[in-house]
């Protein structure tokens, strides 16, 4: 699994929350590592999605609803406002 791979996850719940018809979606990291896969297991890339999750925010737009002590973890939630901008 690569970042690449974590980032067309994220960004097809984007596509999928805003056909239908919603403004925002939250997204927590477990599940979005788990729709990739290899979550749970001993060769996760839980940072890599959480680093993914991090980078896809705007500033001033999107915001952590919870983030683990570390800021990487299972339990990261951010709420994305939808429509994303283009190319995103």
């Amino acid at each position: 699994m690569t970042a690449d791979d974590f980032r067309a996850a994220l960004r097809q719940l984007f596509r999928a929350a805003e056909k239908a018809g919603r403004d925002t979606v939250v997204v927590r990291s477990g599940d979005l590592h788990r729709g990739v896969g290899g979550y749970p297991g001993s060769n996760h890339r839980m940072p890599v999605c959480c680093e993914v999750m991090y980078g896809e925010m705007i500033d001033g737009v999107d915001e952590i609803l919870r983030a683990p002590p570390r800021g990487k973890g299972a339990s990261l939630e951010i709420e994305y406002l939808l429509p994303r901008p283009e190319g995103g």
